[in-house]
C-alpha cells in the first residue's frame, strides 16, 4: 500500500508576538486576539439584588418579588435578567461561587462566546459579583406599619364559650388557611383576621363556609379616590356568624319545622358540626341535618349546653336491638352520681339534689348509647326534670315527650381525677408581639384578652382536649403532635416525725384510699400512629402548647 502523506500546513507568525498560528482573518493569536479584543465589554462587573429579610423574598425587577432559596436555579435567573449586555453574546455556562452567608455578596461565574472576525469565536469565563442590599416589600411594610389592612374577616359567634374557636383554630392550621393572614386580634365574641389583599380574605371566608356552619356579608369604605385616573382605595369587610349551636347541645326544634324536617321530635341532641348541623332524637335514632340556608331562614337557639350536663351512673342497660351507624338504641336505668351512698361527700360544683328528693330516684330512660354504656358506667346527660328552660317552643311541648333524663355521653371520672400528662401536644398561631392585649399564659389566638375571663379559657381549653380524647371523628379532623418531654413528676411528701409510741399504719393502704378506684379499661387512649412527628410548615408564630 502506497503512503499517502497528508497535506501541509501553512502556518503565519501572529502579527504581535511572532508565534506561528493557523492562518485566519485577524492573523493574531488567541492571547493576542484577548488582548486586543473584550467580549465583556458592556457587561457590568458589579451589580446589586434587593432582598427582603421578612419574607425572604428577592426583587424581580421592575415590581415583582419571588421567593428564591440561596444558589437555587430561580436566584441564578434573577441575577442574570439584572445584566443588560447579556443579549449581545452567548451565555454557555453559569454558576454561583460560593461565598460566605453573612457576606452580603454574591459571586456569580459566566462563559460567554462572541463572534469577534469572520467565522472566528472567541470564548471568555469571567466573574460578576452582586451586592445584597436589604430593604422591605410593599407587603412587609404594610405589616410592619400600623392599621394599613386591605381587608377584614370578623368571626363571630354568640355563645357562652370558647371552643368553637378552638377547634377552629386547628381546622386552620391542618389546611394552612393563616398563611396569608397578617395578624390575628380576638375580641369578645370572636376573633378579627386582618389581610393585605382582599382576594385572601375572600378565601377565607369561602374556607369557613366549608368547614362550619356560616352567613357572611361583606361591606366596604371607601378611603381616597382620584377622579382623574378614575381609581378608588377601599377597605373591605367580612363579617361572618357562626351557627350558635355547638356539638352536645340539647335543642328544641320549633315543631313546624321539625314537621318540615321528616317530621322528627323536636327535642333532640346535636351530634356533628361540619358546614350543617346534625339532630338526632335519642328515643328513635332518628336524624335531620340542618344546612345554613335552612337555619338562619328561622333561626333557633340551643336550650342547654356541655356546661349543664350531670353526671349520672348506669345500673342496667337493656340493648333494643335497632341501631344506626354507631349509635345503638338502649332502654337505661340510672341514678345520680353518689346516690345511695351513706356519708358520701358532696362535691361543691354539683346541686343539692337532696332536698328535691331525687338522690336516691331511679329514672328511666332511653338512649342512643347502648353500644358503650355497661352497668356501673358515669354518663354526662340532661336532667330535664329539675330543669326550667325559657323557650316557647318547649313550653309548648307535651309533657308525655319530654324525658326525664337525656344521656349524651360517656365519661371517665376515675381518669380525670389522676390528672395524668398527655403523650400528645397541639399546634397554636403563635400571638404577635406588641399587640394590645397580649396575654402570656394565652392559648394561642384563644385567650388574648386576659382578664377574668382566661379562667373560663382554660376551662373550655380542658373540655376541648377531652373531647378530642373521646371522640376519634372529631380528632381526625386535627393534627396531633407527639410530645417529647412528658415527665411525670412525683414527689413524696415528708409528714411530721412520729412519736416514739405512734400506732403503726399501713401506708399502702392509705395510698389506696386516697387514689379511689382503678382506671378504666375502655378509656379511649391516642395512639402513637395518631400522632405526626414535628412541625411541618410555618405559621404566623412559633407557638407551641403543651397540653398537661
Amino acid at each position: 500500500m502506497e503512503f499517502v502523506p497528508a497535506p501541509a500546513i501553512h502556518r503565519v507568525l501572529c502579527a504581535d508576538c511572532g508565534t506561528p498560528i493557523v492562518p485566519n482573518s485577524a492573523n493574531l493569536c488567541v492571547a493576542c486576539l484577548r488582548n486586543t479584543v473584550d467580549i465583556t465589554e458592556g457587561i457590568p462587573k458589579q451589580a446589586s439584588v434587593s432582598y427582603c429579610r421578612n419574607c425572604e423574598r428577592f426583587l424581580a425587577p421592575p415590581q415583582a418579588w419571588v421567593l428564591a432559596r440561596p444558589e437555587s436555579s430561580e436566584l441564578l435567573a434573577l441575577c442574570l435578567k439584572k445584566l443588560k449586555g447579556l443579549a449581545k453574546v452567548r451565555l454557555t455556562e453559569a454558576h454561583f461561587i460560593w461565598t460566605e452567608p453573612h457576606s452580603k455578596r454574591l459571586r456569580v461565574s459566566l462563559t460567554i462566546q462572541k463572534e469577534v472576525l469572520t467565522s472566528t469565536i472567541l470564548e471568555q469565563t469571567f466573574e460578576i459579583e452582586y451586592l445584597v442590599q436589604h430593604g422591605q416589600c410593599p407587603d412587609c411594610a404594610k405589616l410592619a406599619a400600623k392599621n394599613t389592612w386591605k381587608a377584614l374577616v370578623q368571626v363571630r359567634q354568640k355563645v357562652s364559650h370558647k371552643r368553637t374557636f378552638l377547634f377552629l383554630e386547628q381546622l386552620i392550621l391542618k389546611h394552612g388557611a393563616q398563611k396569608d393572614t397578617i395578624s390575628v386580634k380576638e375580641v369578645k365574641d370572636g376573633l378579627d383576621f386582618f389581610y393585605s389583599q382582599r382576594s385572601h380574605a375572600v378565601k377565607m371566608v369561602e374556607f369557613l363556609t366549608g368547614v362550619v356552619p356560616v352567613r357572611s356579608k361583606a361591606s366596604e369604605q371607601l378611603l381616597s379616590s382620584d377622579t382623574h385616573s378614575n381609581t378608588a382605595n377601599f377597605k373591605y369587610t367580612y363579617s361572618v356568624e357562626i351557627m350558635p349551636i355547638c356539638k352536645d347541645d340539647l335543642v328544641c326544634i320549633p315543631p313546624k319545622q321539625a314537621r318540615q324536617l321528616g317530621n322528627i321530635s323536636p327535642l333532640t341532641l346535636c351530634t356533628r358540626v361540619g358546614n350543617s348541623i346534625q339532630l338526632l332524637d335519642p328515643s328513635t335514632l332518628q336524624t335531620c341535618e340542618i344546612t345554613s340556608a335552612i337555619y338562619w331562614r328561622n333561626p333557633f337557639d340551643s336550650l342547654a349546653t356541655v356546661t349543664d350536663l350531670v353526671e349520672f351512673t348506669v345500673l342496667d342497660v337493656e340493648v333494643d336491638g335497632r341501631s344506626r351507624g354507631k349509635f345503638v338504641l338502649a332502654d337505661a336505668q340510672v341514678a345520680l352520681a353518689g346516690a345511695f351512698r351513706s356519708g358520701g361527700v358532696q362535691d361543691e360544683s354539683s346541686m343539692d339534689y337532696e332536698s328535691s328528693g331525687y338522690t336516691n330516684q331511679i329514672f328511666h330512660t332511653r338512649t342512643h348509647l347502648g353500644g358503650i354504656l355497661q352497668p356501673g358506667d358515669t354518663a354526662l346527660g340532661y336532667f330535664l326534670t329539675n330543669s326550667n328552660y325559657n323557650s316557647d317552643d318547649f313550653a309548648s311541648l307535651h309533657s308525655d315527650r319530654i324525658p326525664d333524663i337525656m344521656l349524651v355521653k360517656k365519661t371517665y371520672p376515675n381518669r380525670r381525677k389522676k390528672n395524668k400528662a398527655r403523650s400528645w401536644r397541639l399546634r397554636s398561631i403563635g400571638k404577635e408581639a406588641g399587640e394590645e392585649g397580649e396575654t402570656g399564659s394565652g392559648r394561642g389566638v384563644v385567650g388574648r384578652m386576659g382578664g377574668r375571663d382566661q379562667k373560663k379559657v382554660e376551662e373550655d381549653y380542658e373540655l376541648f382536649l377531652r373531647d378530642l380524647e373521646e371522640d376519634p371523628e372529631l380528632r381526625s379532623a386535627v393534627n396531633l403532635y407527639k410530645s417529647n418531654d412528658v415527665t411525670m413528676k412525683t414527689e413524696e411528701k415528708k409528714g411530721p416525725r412520729k412519736p416514739q409510741f405512734a400506732m403503726d399504719v399501713d401506708e399502702n393502704s392509705q395510698k389506696d384510699a386516697e387514689e379511689g378506684e382503678e382506671e378504666e379499661a375502655d378509656f379511649p387512649e391516642i395512639q402513637l400512629d395518631e400522632l405526626l412527628e414535628g412541625f411541618d410548615e410555618m405559621t404566623l408564630g412559633d407557638g407551641e402548647v403543651e397540653t398537661a
